[in-house]
């Protein structure tokens, strides 16, 4: 049989997603989705939907959207671009900055599309180890420059830990950095309001600097797959005018971000009692033996200690037959720990009878 795809496509390993069950009672603790619904404000705008109004394209660029966008992060409308999901802004990302044979650096571990995303584009892939605390060596702006990396990304807060990269770290980086530095922001609304945290700052300081957020964690929105990037013109500008596929983000999908964005008291309240809870997972983990590092999240990365009487992968696979799933990475490093997302009070009790049943 001929074989018509690119080599580079030939020889690289497709995205593994995470499971997803076929069970209506299964406890669903491995893809870090929202536990909670979104705002009520999104089923009134799904009941105001009309077949009719799917005859003509949607706006081209969701400009009422990204209107929104640009009022919640206090900057201009043409620095942002919405993209189907934060999935898609990393691949613009990718199209627009990296050429094949360039190179893209990641931290090592972090979001396993990064790599697939490089290797579609027949990019070379270079991973910076994490320190064993999961913080970013001091001198990752030069190991990257050390490789004449096009473009870099960092999951902040990290996955798969939930540790956070200061400000101060970030545009380190984007200062020393002499290619793209994309921060995906995929978790930051569980980031404690305590914090500050502001992205507005760095891109007002750096013009390397691109923000990833998504709806799909804090808006509960994972399946409607809606994200955009932040960054100043020069970046945002070929995406949209250049590589953006035309009218990605349909009508349907404009319609409930706005509604989303809309109620950000909701949202505040889902983000708290997600916050709450992890607080109280990892305690009670901490009980059982299994330590996690503080995270910033909406999961917990805990380590199976060697005397306990399950390893890891064990302890997924006995979960994963009471119907409560959580997620195993059988790669080096992180083979003796499982990721947790955060799940309503209800869920989380299930997950800790389940654990203290196994080990103890």
């Amino acid at each position: 049989m001929a074989r018509y795809e690119r080599d580079a496509i030939a020889n690289m390993h497709g995205y593994t997603w995470g499971e997803q069950p076929d069970e209506a009672n299964t406890i669903k603790l491995n893809t870090n989705e929202n536990p909670y619904p979104p705002t009520p404000m999104v089923d009134e705008a799904l009941a105001h939907l009309s077949g009719d109004s799917l005859r003509r394209y949607p706006n081209p660029t969701a400009d009422p959207l990204r209107a929104l966008i640009a009022d919640l992060h206090k900057v201009e409308r043409d620095q942002i671009v919405v993209t189907h999901g934060g999935d898609e802004a990393l691949r613009l990302a990718m199209t627009t900055f990296v050429d094949a044979q360039d190179t893209f650096v990641m931290a090592d571990p972090s979001y396993s599309l990064y790599p697939v995303l490089a290797d579609v584009q027949d990019a070379t892939v270079v991973k910076i180890p994490l320190q064993t605390d999961w913080s970013l060596p001091i001198d990752f702006a030069d190991q990257a420059n050390a490789h004449n990396a096009r473009l870099c990304c960092l999951v902040n807060p990290h996955a798969p830990s939930g540790t956070l990269l200061t400000k101060s770290q970030l545009a380190d980086v984007a200062k020393g950095l002499n290619g793209v530095l994309l921060i995906d922001e995929a978790y930051i609304d569980f980031v404690a309001p305590e914090t500050g945290w502001s992205s507005a700052e760095l891109l007002a300081e750096h013009d390397n600097v691109l923000i990833l957020r998504t709806f799909s964690k804090g808006y509960s929105l994972a399946g409607l797959r809606l994200g955009y990037l932040l960054g100043d013109v020069g970046l945002i500008d070929p995406i949209i005018s250049k590589t953006r596929d035309s009218y990605n983000i349909d009508h349907i999908s404009q319609q409930i971000g706005m509604a989303a964005l809309a109620d950000q008291d909701y949202a505040r309240e889902t983000w708290a009692k997600v916050r709450h809870e992890r607080v109280r997972v990892q305690a009670q983990l901490g009980q059982l033996g299994l330590s996690a590092p503080d995270s910033h999240a909406n999961f917990l990365l805990f380590t199976v200690p060697d005397n306990a009487a399950l390893n890891a992968r064990a302890i997924y696979e006995a979960l994963k037959e009471r119907d409560i799933l959580v997620r195993f990475f059988d790669t080096p490093g992180l083979d003796d720990k499982l990721r947790i997302s955060i799940g309503t009070e209800t869920e989380n009790n299930a997950l800790i009878e389940a654990l203290t049943d196994l080990l103890t």
